[in-house]
């Protein structure tokens, strides 16, 4: 946007919505990250059932991997409110200017995520 042109609602709607969807985002990471967990606790629980056993032996790093997300999902809903915040304060003062760095920091963390996941799944196929 040029200094000259007075940001309209639908500027601002804008920044709302991608607000919105870095809200969805996180939610959908810690019900996610819920879902393994429980999951986790599930199969050791079937384990105990099936096999009649008092202790499981603990293998396996779902429930680390759960809480890891639910923690990323809570970091994702910060990171979309702060930079809900520093568009919006932008667009009030006519000086937008846009950064990808932080596009680029999330693109590399996810895949890194996705490549440690991947190191950890391919053995047990």
């Amino acid at each position: 946007m040029e200094k000259s042109s007075k940001p309209g609602a639908s500027d601002h709607l804008a920044n709302e919505r991608t607000f919105l969807a870095w809200i969805r985002t996180s939610i959908a990471l810690m019900g996610f990250g819920f879902v393994v967990v429980k999951f986790s606790l599930f199969l050791k629980q079937l384990s105990i059932a099936v096999y009649s056993i008092k202790t499981v032996p603990t293998r396996g790093f779902s429930a680390v991997i759960g809480i890891v997300l639910v923690i990323i999902g809570a970091l994702t809903a910060l990171i979309g409110f702060l930079r809900y915040s520093h568009i919006e304060k932008q667009l009030l003062s006519q000086s937008f200017v846009p950064n990808s760095k932080l596009l680029a920091l999330l693109t590399a963390l996810i895949i890194g995520g996705a490549l440690i996941l991947l190191y950890y799944l391919l053995p047990n196929l």
